[in-house]
């Protein structure tokens, strides 16, 4: 039997939580990202203060099947679409992009209709944004 027998079938998820634009409070990505891990995906975080060309750049680099983004600044409108349309531009159509934080209600559908799969705002159980990453992100 060949020793590379008991691997999984599939690799776990891997999801890129990252944080876009100036906004400097990381907490809710933080637990998000403990929360996807603690449900068996493979999670990278950026860290503070990305771009969207970094957030873009590191998600080609890992090779991730999802991005969640987090943004509680006010810039979710220029900054989420932005990534979408980065990875468009470069021809990536099979990397899920979600969103998180203080996110007005009137914002939501713009944002889905930018390209957003899924807006998830402060409130919304992490089992619920668990189980939806497991229903519409495909494992590696």
């Amino acid at each position: 039997m060949p020793r590379w027998s008991n691997l999984p079938a599939e690799m776990p998820r891997r999801i890129l939580i990252a944080k876009p634009g100036l906004d400097g409070h990381d907490r809710g990505a933080k637990v998000i990202a403990r929360a996807l891990r603690d449900a068996g995906n493979e999670v990278i975080y950026s860290g503070l203060h990305q771009t969207p060309e970094q957030i873009v750049e590191t998600a080609i680099q890992e090779d991730v099947d999802g991005i969640g983004l987090s943004v509680l600044s006010g810039a979710h409108m220029t900054l989420f679409p932005r990534v979408v349309q980065l990875l468009r531009d470069q021809g990536i159509d099979d990397i899920v992009v979600f969103g998180g934080g203080i996110i007005p209600d009137d914002d939501v559908e713009p944002l889905k209709e930018a390209g957003l799969a899924a807006i998830f705002t402060p409130g919304t159980p992490l089992s619920e944004i668990t189980d939806w990453v497991e229903r519409n992100i495909q494992e590696h």
